[in-house]
């Protein structure tokens, strides 16, 4: 995995996640001009907390 794609993201709302800035767009929402493809443009992805 590139060290700019985020991590094992979960679908929000699953237990033992939490939001955290997207890595692909350092939480601008924009790469290349473009809606991150990661986040979707908001900035954030959820992620598992602590290995779960």
């Amino acid at each position: 995995m590139a060290s700019d794609e985020t991590p094992e993201e979960v679908p929000p709302g699953t237990v033992g996640s939490g939001e955290n800035t997207c890595r692909r767009c350092e939480g601008t929402g924009r790469v290349d001009g473009k809606d991150c493809p990661d986040c979707g443009g908001t900035g954030k992805v959820t992620t598992p907390i602590g290995g779960a």
